[in-house]
């Protein structure tokens, strides 16, 4: 048997990227053969096993056929009579259809990779060179999760282009309904990798391009062509501004639920009635009640929906807090839930944040909102809660009341603090 490096391991190494998972293919071999050599079978749906050592994958070579429109079912063969050339013409991309002969380590019983006598036969180190990100064979259609690959890889490589055919083909494989046949669980795991690449907003861009992004997406694909408010650089729609928004997340490190709150935070703006362009008036709600309709369909976890939801009904308030008077904060945070929550709320600050500097000129502006916001929910957390309660029942109070002593309470310190030694405007 013949042991092949494949895949992206291959990709970022002749990359000069850190490689971090490597996959290894097993040519002219049976299952019964690696089980004798110590190999952990692992695999449901194919034969994949784990080195006994390395615990790195290790798959026999196989081809596969679609059986069911979407990512529903294939039938594969992996039968000792496969070659090398079959395997990797399954794959979704030529720079993914790039493998390295191995050979056994002296050390140990691990291999390596020989990248002098690469076997490249649909031309991936060509496309590496050329910055494209191009199909192996028209095998591609049969598998439209790959369509999200794709769009995914984009916001990795940023400087990569589509090649003109594989656009041309995932155009025809969006008119012929195979992305409709998705399971939301395929396209948020793709989609929430996407967000967390270097640059997210490739990936919408491609997704829009070919059509995918209105099939999946429709709630965020219907913001482009909408107007920005006039003191926002009008000439940028609404799904240009997503863009930046998505980027300036990336650039600040933002974990996935911040990421994905940016997404979402402005979907109202889509159904904005003509009456109410560009102010948008009362677009916070819209957002979150189509946040909520895309959550349950995609199935998104419930710690981006819960600060989704939030950014999303109130992040005109942050943007607005500036001029808030220590009352009109305390509400803020109240409805925010940031007392219970507070790392949540330095999430929303952040998404905020990037909504903010996600427009063209802002982009290296500060945003004081949020270190404002932020010494207001310390100051308010430092109160001695249950001694407030007990002074108040001391005094007679009960239930709401105590509640509200609480509130002042917090006001109080609040108001205490450097950042609001200022008059603010009354709320």
């Amino acid at each position: 048997m013949n042991i092949y490096m494949v895949g992206g391991a291959v990709r970022d190494a002749l990359l000069g990227l850190a490689v971090t998972d490597r996959d290894w293919v097993v040519v002219g071999a049976t299952p019964e053969a690696l089980t004798a050599q110590g190999f952990v079978p692992v695999g449901k749906d194919f034969p994949v096993f784990l080195h006994p050592d390395t615990h790195e994958e290790y798959a026999l070579a196989r081809t596969e056929r679609s059986t069911a429109r979407g990512y529903r079912g294939f039938a594969v063969q992996a039968t000792p009579d496969v070659t090398l050339e079959q395997d990797l013409a399954r794959r979704d991309l030529t720079i993914n259809s790039i493998a390295a002969p191995a050979g056994a380590t002296s050390t140990k019983d691990s291999f390596e990779p020989d990248f002098e006598a690469l076997v490249d036969p649909y031309g991936g180190q060509r496309d590496l060179q050329a910055r494209v990100l191009r199909h192996v064979t028209d095998a591609f259609r049969e598998d439209p999760v790959r369509i999200l690959r794709l769009a995914r890889f984009a916001a990795r490589f940023a400087d990569f282009s589509v090649a003109p055919e594989t656009m041309a083909l995932m155009r025809s494989m969006v008119q012929d309904g195979e992305v409709d046949a998705l399971v939301p669980e395929r396209v948020w795991q793709e989609l929430a990798r996407g967000l967390m690449e270097s640059k997210p907003s490739r990936m919408l861009e491609v997704l829009r391009e070919c059509g995918a992004l209105q099939k999946l997406l429709p709630e965020v694909d219907r913001l482009w062509g909408v107007p920005q408010r006039a003191e926002y650089h009008p000439e940028i729609d609404t799904g240009r501004h997503l863009l930046l928004v998505l980027d300036m997340a990336a650039q600040l490190g933002a974990p996935l639920p911040v990421r994905f709150a940016c997404l979402g935070h402005d979907l109202g703006k889509g159904t904005t009635p003509a009456d109410l362009l560009p102010r948008h008036l009362g677009h916070e709600e819209r957002s979150a009640k189509l946040l909520k309709g895309l959550c349950q369909r995609l199935r998104v976890p419930l710690e981006c929906r819960e600060i989704a939801d939030v950014v999303a009904r109130e992040h005109g308030n942050i943007h607005r807090s500036g001029d808030f008077s220590p009352p009109a904060v305390v509400r803020l945070l109240e409805r925010c839930d940031a007392f219970r929550k507070p790392q949540r709320f330095a999430g929303i600050l952040l998404a905020c944040e990037c909504d903010a500097r996600g427009r063209l000129g802002l982009e290296n502006q500060p945003y004081p909102q949020r270190p404002r916001l932020l010494e207001a929910l310390s100051a308010s957390q430092a109160v001695a809660t249950d001694a407030v309660a007990a002074q108040a029942m001391a005094a007679g109070q009960s239930g709401a009341d105590i509640g509200e002593s609480i509130h002042l309470a917090r006001v109080a310190a609040v108001g205490r603090t450097a950042a609001f030694a200022a008059p603010s405007a009354p709320q």
